[in-house]
């Protein structure tokens, strides 16, 4: 009995370190520190990636708030927004590198 508490108490913290792991939000000046200054200039310079840069910080909240249960919402709902998510920084992220 003893050893089945202690298992389910593991797989308990595990979930709540992996909760808290993916409860980090992604915001772009960490993501892509070495471009910090570029992203500023370009949000001045070029609208698409004006647009871009606000998409992904609009997706980017709605997800962190789906994470910390402040937002509810379903697992389909939460891995559509992650893949938005990832579609949009790959995009900031090839404009970066141009």
């Amino acid at each position: 009995m003893a050893i089945l508490r202690r298992v389910a108490i593991s797989r308990s913290r595990l979930k709540w370190k992996e909760n808290i792991m993916s409860n980090v939000p992604h915001e772009l000046a960490e993501e892509f520190p070495e471009h910090v200054a570029k992203m500023s200039e370009l949000k001045q310079s070029d609208a698409h990636f004006a647009k871009l840069f606000d998409a992904y910080h609009e997706v980017n909240r709605h997800v962190h708030r789906i994470e910390t249960r402040v937002e509810p919402a379903s697992d389909t709902v939460e891995t559509e927004l992650r893949k938005k998510r990832m579609i949009l920084k790959d995009e900031i992220s090839a404009m970066l590198s141009a």
